[in-house]
Order: C-alpha cells, then sequence, then structure tokens
C-alpha cells in the first residue's frame, strides 16, 4: 500500500465525468494526506470517492505537475536572505497546480517559471512591460504571478498560455503606488487578471480567480481578498458579483479630472484552509450534501 501511495503522489488526475474539477498543492518527493501509508483504508476510500487516476511528470516546460524547477534558483530572485518561513512559501509556491476540466478542453494554473516571462509580459503588453514582472518577481513569496495553459479537447491544439493574474498576500508584496480606491493595508488582493483574446468567453477568467482563492486560501494571513473592477468593466463586474465580492468602496467623479476611468473596491471573505487535505475534504463534504 505504501509503495502504491507513493507511485501515486506526483499528481492526481480526476475523470471529468465524475467531478468538476481537483485542487492540487503538493510536494512531488512527499505522500498527500489522503494517500498517506499510515491510513491505508483512508487512502482507498479517497480514491475510490475521486475516480482518480494516475499521470506522472513530464519534461516539457507547460506540464501540468508539480516539477524538480526551484525558485531559489531564479535569477531575478536577487540575494536577499530568506527566512525559514519564506522558504517554506517558496516551496508551496513551487508545487501549487489548480486543474479544471471545461466544456472545450482542459485548464491547469500555476506559478510563472522564469522561462515563461516573456510570454506572459506578451500577453500583458497594453498595459504592463517586462521589467514590471521582473520587479514582482523579486517580492516573492509576498506576492507571485499565476499563469495559465489551455489545452483543447483531443489535443488538436498545444498547451498555449491562456491568462494570468497576480496575487498579493500581504503588504511586503503590494504595489508601492495601489490604485484607488486604496484596499486596506496588509489586506491579499488579486489584479492584473487577463485572459488571451481567442480563448476568452470559455470560462477561464473564472478559473484564474478560483486559483487565486484557493491559492489565498492556504497562504494568506486574513481571509477577506480585494480586488478593482472598472465600472465600465460590466462582464467583469457580474462575473465578481457571481463569485460572491461586493463593493465597499467607488471612486469618486472627480477620479475623471485625472484621465482615470471610476473603479469598484471590491471585497470577499474566503475561507481559511491549513492544508490542501482540509480543503479536499471540505469540498468532498458539499458535494455529497448537494
Amino acid at each position: 500500500m505504501a509503495a502504491a501511495a507513493a507511485a501515486l503522489s506526483p499528481f492526481l488526475y480526476l475523470d471529468p465525468n465524475q467531478r468538476q474539477h481537483f485542487h492540487i498543492h503538493l510536494n512531488p518527493t512527499k505522500t498527500p494526506p489522503f494517500l498517506s501509508s499510515r491510513n491505508p483504508l483512508l487512502s482507498l476510500q479517497r480514491l475510490h470517492q475521486c475516480n482518480c487516476r494516475c499521470s506522472f511528470p513530464s519534461s516539457s516546460p507547460n506540464s501540468v505537475t508539480p516539477s524538480q524547477y526551484s525558485f531559489l534558483d531564479d535569477p531575478f530572485r536577487g540575494s536577499r536572505f530568506l527566512s525559514n518561513e519564506e522558504l517554506e512559501k517558496l516551496k508551496a509556491l513551487e508545487s501549487f497546480v489548480y486543474l479544471i476540466e471545461l466544456e472545450s478542453g482542459s485548464l491547469w494554473v500555476r506559478v510563472m517559471r522564469n522561462e515563461e516571462m516573456d510570454l506572459t509580459a506578451g500577453l500583458l503588453a497594453e498595459f504592463l512591460v517586462k521589467q514590471y514582472l521582473i520587479e514582482r518577481r523579486a517580492v516573492m513569496p509576498h506576492a507571485v504571478t499565476l499563469v495559465g495553459f489551455y489545452r483543447d479537447k483531443g489535443g488538436e491544439k498545444g498547451n498555449g498560455l491562456a491568462g494570468t493574474v497576480e496575487v498579493c498576500f500581504d503588504k511586503r508584496g503590494a504595489n508601492a503606488s495601489p490604485p484607488t480606491p486604496i484596499p486596506p493595508e496588509n489586506s491579499p488582493y488579486i489584479c492584473n487578471m487577463t485572459v488571451t483574446k481567442q480563448l476568452r468567453r470559455r470560462g477561464i477568467g473564472w478559473h484564474l480567480l478560483k486559483a487565486s482563492e484557493e491559492l489565498l486560501s492556504q497562504m494568506a494571513s486574513t481571509n477577506e481578498v480585494f480586488l478593482h473592477c472598472r465600472m465600465i468593466d460590466e462582464a467583469a463586474f457580474n462575473m465578481y458579483i457571481k463569485a460572491g465580492y461586493s463593493v465597499v468602496q467607488t471612486d469618486s467623479v472627480l477620479i475623471l479630472l485625472t484621465l482615470q476611468r471610476r473603479k469598484h473596491l471590491m471585497c470577499k471573505k474566503l475561507p481559511v484552509y491549513n492544508s490542501l487535505y482540509e480543503s479536499d475534504m471540505s469540498e468532498s463534504g458539499e458535494e455529497l450534501l448537494s
């Protein structure tokens, strides 16, 4: 049983006919709690409940699975000394993966890697530049850029970059000049979400938001997350309302004098989980009740 659990630990993929999605946050060198060899009955129960099948790490840079990639070796990280807590958070970021089966294909979201910076900068070219990504990358693990890759069902199209979103965990990861209305100090914050134009209207933006929330639930010190939405972006506003966000403040009309669009500051309270096991068991309970 221990060998079976160890073999399954690199990555688990769910049959989309049984469950819509499965969240993964694990270190490939460790066995997840629900596959623990110390509790073989629970392991079998969880595998049966999830109808899982196993997939092993790939050498592809767009691999869904956690890899041996290390953010400690990132050339943009600098020489700043990291505390033990920060090192643990970096390890958690290395192994974070969010996977979802959509009607038209599959999407997975993980932290952007160094070699994907140019690709991500191209996607954000309308309002961001590569230097900004470099500066933001230097503040990990206090903020992080997530990237999503999409593959059509049947594999007719390759693993293309589908979207990106930035997640700030605390005030050390916040921008020096945040947009108005200014969110509370030290609050988690989601921003700069964008989806590749030809892949829009497939639910990718929604799941970039869900991936961000899941990561914040595991790593942020408070459960209130904030984001901005321009008043003219009706589709985005409706998505945030559907996701449980509410408006806490709106720009004054005087902001128009600075040639800026009026924005809503929106907030949502997230559940805070201490581990993947707690998060996964909570979702399983919700499904049994539904």
